[in-house]
């Protein structure tokens, strides 16, 4: 699979709303929860580096995805992680903060979702080319920042991750959040050894809904 740039990116998170984060910690189990994920349409996937041998699940994983799942590399800190990432199969990064890596995947033309949480590193992000920006943790700021932020920068792309939770969303929602990555209330225990798989796919159903604008 090859990687995706920015403007494709911004268009694939736009139209799905939704990105999966599996923060696993058995490379079989997060394999297994991605494919879950997948057949259940979700279909936009971060798999985290912070995974002993996060290579070997991103390559399984990109290995036998259909042509419309999008799999990319979280926690990438450094140009290397960008390197090893893609090289695994990775289509795009997302990093926790605006680390070094961010000016070194856009200059090679990879989509970034980076990390941010003050309206300075909005802009610094949306600036340099990123396809959207990662509010995280945005648990701590609330809908009532995303507004706020929105109404000096009205066409920043914010996706809220940490703490995103079913109830949660269409406060965000509202306040006009681009889309949203989602980790433990969505992945569960699915991507650890012995998780609940079928639990893994009602839940995806509930969310891909939940993240869809009813207007």
């Amino acid at each position: 699979m090859t990687t995706v740039d920015n403007a494709q990116l911004r268009e694939r998170v736009g139209a799905d709303r939704l990105v999966a984060i599996l923060r696993g910690t058995d490379v079989d189990a997060t394999v297994a929860a991605a494919r879950t994920l997948i057949g259940a349409g979700v279909t936009t996937l971060e798999i985290t580096l912070t995974l002993q041998d996060a290579e070997e699940a991103i390559a399984q994983i990109t290995a036998d995805a259909p042509a419309e799942a999008l799999i990319g590399a979280g926690t990438v800190l450094t140009a290397a992680d960008v390197d090893r990432a893609v090289d695994a199969g990775a289509q795009f990064i997302v990093t926790p903060t605006l680390t070094a890596s961010v000016e070194y995947a856009i200059g090679q033309g990879i989509g970034v979702l980076p990390g941010v949480y003050t309206p300075t590193e909005i802009q610094r992000g949306l600036d340099l080319g990123a396809a959207a920006v990662k509010l995280f943790p945005a648990s701590a700021l609330g809908p009532g920042f995303i507004r706020a932020v929105r109404d000096p920068f009205p066409g920043a792309r914010i996706i809220p991750v940490g703490g995103v939770g079913l109830e949660t969303i269409p406060g965000f929602l509202d306040a006009g959040a681009f889309g949203f990555g989602v980790g433990g209330p969505l992945v569960g225990d699915a991507a650890r050894p012995g998780g609940d798989l079928r639990a893994l796919a009602e839940r995806a159903s509930a969310f891909r809904d939940a993240v869809r604008p009813t207007s």
